[in-house]
């Protein structure tokens, strides 16, 4: 990879990570609110530490560790800039597993939104889908069925990761739902910073892992996923300190956010079949969705301030 796609890799990294973390911002702002001085500066210090490299670091170099045991911990974190023949076969036979995974629990976390989750409708078919939340069950569930039944024509183990990556979601999603729930009472409960400065890491562990399974469809090289994740995730500390009420005034944000998961899902799950997507695509599908819905969100804020 050459200085400059890995530039363009890490600058769609970044946008991917901050936007994909919006959610995740407001939580920690408004808990933020209710702490100490000190407790506050310590998360924010201690805490993107935490975030950027035990979390959005660690997790990568595991999940490529794990899909391609037969490297070493070196080898699976510098992987891609290898030269050696024997370690790019390895990261060659073990990408469809991961990508395949990946991209069954972006898909599911798309359509998961689609239909069952609050939202500022952004397109003309959003209403649709929200108003028959009960489809999502059966849609994913033939997704899954779909998938898993070209994959165990290719791979057995494709079709176990495909089965993993659902799992996975179904998980996450669960402790995603717990979280906040817990925030509303946790709003209302004295707690002492501590705790609060716990569940705040916990939570920024759950939510991290849509950006940090996202970023696979970027690039398999772990470096420049911490790089381009944790710059983001200093932009997200940064939004969670600043205004948080300017966030909001962009309402379309989590929609540019959820079709860009969509995409870099479809990516990854066409990239585990076998069709090559150009190293610059990610970036630039991440750019235009998200650019779309950046530009709506204006227009938005503009007619509301012409009405008011």
């Amino acid at each position: 990879m050459n200085i400059a796609a890995a530039v363009i890799t890490i600058l769609g990294l970044t946008l991917f990570e901050t936007v994909s973390s919006i959610d995740n911002a407001i939580i920690n702002a408004e808990v933020l609110n209710t702490m100490g001085a000190k407790a506050r500066r310590w998360f924010l210090l201690w805490g993107l530490i935490f975030a950027v490299f035990l979390v959005r670091g660690l997790l990568p170099w595991a999940i490529v560790w794990a899909t391609a045991p037969s490297l070493g911990p070196l080898e699976a974190l510098t992987a891609t800039f290898s030269s050696d023949p024997a370690v790019r076969d390895s990261i060659e036979r073990s990408a469809p597993v991961l990508m395949i995974g990946g991209g069954t629990f972006l898909v599911f976390l798309f359509f998961h939104w689609l239909f069952l989750e609050q939202k500022n409708f952004g397109l003309f078919i959003e209403p649709f889908f929200k108003k028959r939340g009960v489809w999502f069950y059966a849609a994913v569930s033939v997704i899954l069925t779909v998938i898993v039944w070209f994959a165990m024509k290719i791979n057995d183990f494709m079709a176990f990761a495909a089965v993993v990556g659902s799992t996975a979601f179904f998980i996450t999603h669960g402790f995603k739902a717990n979280a906040e729930e817990s925030e509303r009472d946790l709003l209302h409960k004295k707690m002492s910073d501590i705790s609060k400065i716990l569940y705040l890491e916990v939570i920024d562990m759950t939510f991290s892992i849509d950006g940090v399974l996202g970023a696979f469809a970027f690039t398999l090289s772990v470096p420049l996923i911490l790089i381009g994740n944790g710059i983001g995730a200093l932009v997200v500390r940064q939004v969670t300190v600043g205004n948080i009420k300017r966030i909001k005034r962009f309402p379309f944000l989590k929609n540019g956010a959820m079709y860009s998961i969509l995409a870099l899902g479809s990516i990854m799950l066409a990239e585990s079949f076998g069709f090559h997507v150009p190293s610059w695509g990610s970036p630039a599908i991440t750019f235009v969705i998200i650019g779309y819905f950046l530009w709506k969100s204006f227009r938005a804020g503009l007619l509301e301030e012409d009405n008011g």
